[in-house]
C-alpha cells in the first residue's frame, strides 16, 4: 500500500473527515477570514501589541496551541478513524528517522551556507545581538515546541488531508495542489504577508507546500517533509530575526532592513531552482522512480484479502 492508501486502513466516513478538519484546521481558516475582512489598521495594531511582548513569551504563546492541536489530531485519527499514527506518518513498517535527519541536515547546510555567503558579501543590515542567556532559553523552547508546530502542519496538510482528499477524488495530483494552496492560505495572517505582499508570499508558501507534498508522495511518507520543515523553522527562529516577521525572537542576528523580498532572487529562484535541486538530491539518494505515476496516478482501494484459519 502506498502512502495515500494508508487512509483505507481506518474508518473514513465523510462526517469524520469534516469533523476532524474543522476541529484541527479551523484555526487556520479563522485566521484567513480575519485577514480578509479585518481593517488594515487593526492588523497593524495587533502586530504592534505583539512587539511589546518579550520575544520568548510571544514565541511560546504562538507555539503552545500547536501542542494541543497536534494531540487532538492524533486522538481523532486513533479513536474516530480507528487507525494508527504510523499509517498517518509513513507507508513503511516503521518511521525512518534517518530520512528525517537527512532532510533536516540538507536544509540546515543550505540555509547556513547561503547565509554565510550573503553575510560575507554585505553585512550592513545585519546586527549581531547574541545574548548567551536569552539565546539558550530560545534554543530550549525551540527544540521543545517547534516539533509540535511543524508536526501539526505536516500531519494535517501533507498527512491527513493529503490522504483523505486522495481517496475521495481517487488521484494524487489534486490533493497535492489543494493541500499546497491550503498551506499557503494557512499562513496568510503572518505579519510578513502584510509587510511583503500577499501574492509574493503566497508564491513562496504554496511553492514550499508543493515541495513538501512532492517529497511525501515520491517517498511514501512524511519523514523527509518533517525534517525539512523542522530545520527551516528552527533556523528561522535561531539565526536571523526581524521585527516584521512571524518569528520575532532573540536570534543571533537582527535584520534591520526594511521589509522587502525580491520576486526573483528571494522567491522565484528558491521555488523554481533551489527546490528542484533538493528534490534531485533526494531522488538520487532514495532511488525515486516513476514520477508520473507517483504524482499524477490514480488512487485505488487495495484488494481485501480473505484469510483462512489453517488447523
Amino acid at each position: 500500500m502506498n502512502y495515500i492508501q494508508q487512509a483505507y486502513k481506518g474508518q473514513r466516513e465523510i462526517w469524520m473527515v469534516i469533523l476532524t478538519t474543522a476541529l484541527v484546521g479551523g484555526v487556520f481558516l479563522l485566521n484567513f477570514i480575519y485577514y480578509l475582512f479585518a481593517d488594515p489598521g487593526e492588523l497593524d495594531a495587533a502586530y504592534e501589541i505583539m512587539k511589546n511582548i518579550p520575544p520568548i513569551i510571544s514565541l511560546t504563546m504562538n507555539l503552545i496551541p500547536f501542542v494541543v492541536l497536534l494531540g487532538l489530531l492524533f486522538l481523532l485519527v486513533k479513536y474516530v478513524h480507528q487507525r494508527s499514527i504510523l499509517s498517518l506518518t509513513t507507508a513503511r513498517d516503521k518511521v525512518d528517522y534517518g530520512r528525517v535527519f537527512f532532510s533536516f541536515m540538507m536544509i540546515t547546510i543550505f540555509t547556513v551556507g547561503s547565509f554565510l555567503i550573503a553575510y560575507s558579501a554585505d553585512s550592513s543590515e545585519l546586527m549581531l545581538q547574541f545574548d548567551p542567556m536569552k539565546f539558550g532559553i530560545l534554543f530550549l523552547v525551540s527544540i521543545l515546541l517547534f516539533p509540535f508546530q511543524i508536526g501539526l502542519e505536516e500531519y494535517l496538510f501533507r498527512g491527513y488531508l493529503m490522504q483523505h482528499i486522495g481517496i475521495i477524488v481517487k488521484n494524487r495530483w489534486f490533493p497535492l495542489i489543494l493541500t499546497s494552496i491550503l498551506f499557503g492560505i494557512a499562513h496568510s495572517a503572518n505579519p510578513e504577508v502584510a509587510a511583503i505582499g500577499f501574492w509574493k508570499m503566497m508564491i513562496f508558501y504554496i511553492g514550499t507546500g508543493l515541495l513538501l507534498g512532492i517529497m511525501t508522495l515520491m517517498d511514501d511518507g512524511l519523514e523527509l517533509a518533517l525534517g525539512f520543515h523542522l530545520g527551516n523553522n528552527l533556523l528561522a527562529a535561531l539565526l536571523v530575526t526581524a521585527d516584521w516577521t512571524a518569528l520575532q525572537t532573540d536570534a543571533i542576528f537582527l535584520n534591520k532592513a526594511e521589509p522587502s523580498m525580491s520576486i526573483v532572487s528571494d522567491i522565484l529562484i528558491p521555488v523554481l531552482v533551489i527546490y528542484p535541486i533538493m528534490l534531485f538530491i533526494l531522488a538520487k539518494r532514495y532511488g525515486w522512480k516513476n514520477w508520473q505515476e507517483r504524482l499524477f496516478g490514480k488512487v485505488t482501494e487495495p484488494i481485501k484479502e480473505d484469510y483462512k484459519i489453517i488447523e
